[in-house]
């Protein structure tokens, strides 16, 4: 057991090596209620969300989520976040680093009419999480085959009333599970006796590493821009104004002056967070994340660099304690897995 912003969380149960192979080959279960859970309600809920986060929520449906981003007004990310409109309610989804530090900003551009509760206390957050997590979800009233990815329905887990999710951190088809937070610890039992494998943040983290998924904190931060972290894709700026348009428009125009890009490790190279990342014997940037990958049995990591001074297909020098290993670099994601990928069009 580890403390991760305040909570007390396990950071394996058995090996990541095996928790890990569950999520890949199976379903493995994570316990992420230290995630801050925003519920915002008013009839203008909508509107008030298109002005302070990037990506378009105008044209998301009910039932329907979305990945996206805040910024500040120079084009700092302060968080990634998940945006799910409910039916009578909109929810977002935060970092748990950053739950403070987000509701403060939200609230300071709130109108009149909306309100905005943080409900991360009443309300547990589940991940069931691989290829075969909709065998075994013992679900009811809902069709789970009708939920598309980044799809979301009410309805009752092991008798517990729930919001499902087709959303995850893992690259791998599954579910997200918003249930009262009285409810959970019998809905966590009951996953374990479907067959569900308990997973702690080591595995969590190598497997959205593998699947090219930012972490904030580590691959981006407020001092990191969209378009340098890889996730230009968000940003929306023909939807209208919102908090950093201006600047993530100039930025756009000019081109990022960094880029993040994937390593894979040579050898017994493993890139880790905080390394020298070095070209002809010139540093060009820093290791963002990295780990070994027992699933790909190598070294895999993540970093931002000088833009256009590494191509993919090349190779870098990682400068660490034991000397300089080399690192190719190569494409994100390192793995694809059974997700139902959804469009960013």
């Amino acid at each position: 057991m580890v403390d991760f912003a305040g909570w007390e969380m396990p950071q394996q149960y058995t090996s990541v090596k095996q928790e890990q192979e569950a999520v890949r080959t199976a379903a493995g279960l994570f316990d992420v209620s230290h995630m801050g859970r925003f519920e915002i309600r008013g009839d203008q809920a909508g509107s008030f969300l298109q002005r302070v986060v990037t990506n378009d929520v105008g044209g998301l449906a009910a039932n329907r989520a979305q990945y996206n981003l805040i910024c500040k007004e120079d084009g700092g990310i302060l968080d990634d976040l998940v945006v799910y409109r409910g039916e009578n309610a909109w929810t977002v989804v935060v970092n748990a680093s950053n739950r403070e530090k987000d509701l403060a900003w939200l609230r300071q551009y709130l109108p009149d009419g909306i309100e905005i509760e943080d409900a991360s206390e009443e309300v547990s957050l589940l991940a069931l999480q691989g290829p075969g997590a909709q065998s075994i979800l013992p679900a009811e009233g809902v069709d789970l085959d009708a939920i598309p990815y980044f799809g979301l329905a009410p309805g009752r887990v092991a008798g517990t009333e729930a919001t499902i999710s087709r959303t995850g951190y893992t690259g791998e088809d599954g579910f997200e599970l918003f249930v009262p937070s009285a409810g959970v610890g019998a809905v966590w039992d009951a996953l374990l006796a479907a067959g569900a494998v308990p997973c702690g943040l080591a595995a969590r983290d190598v497997c959205r590493l593998e699947a090219g998924l930012r972490l904030y904190g580590n691959d981006m931060d407020e001092s990191v821009n969209p378009y340098e972290a890889g996730l230009g894709w968000t940003v929306r700026l023909k939807k209208g104004d919102f908090v950093g348009r201006a600047a993530l428009e100039q930025i756009k125009a000019e081109s990022p002056q960094r880029l993040i890009i994937g390593l894979g490790g040579a050898e017994r190279t493993i890139p880790r967070h905080g390394l020298e990342v070095r070209r002809e014997g010139r540093t060009i940037g820093t290791v963002t994340s990295g780990t070994y990958s027992f699933w790909l049995q190598k070294g895999i990591g993540m970093a931002l660099v000088e833009a256009g001074a590494a191509q993919s297909g090349g190779a870098v020098e990682i400068s660490g304690r034991g000397g300089d290993g080399r690192a190719d670099i190569v494409a994100l994601p390192f793995y694809r897995g059974s997700v139902r990928q959804a469009s960013r069009a």
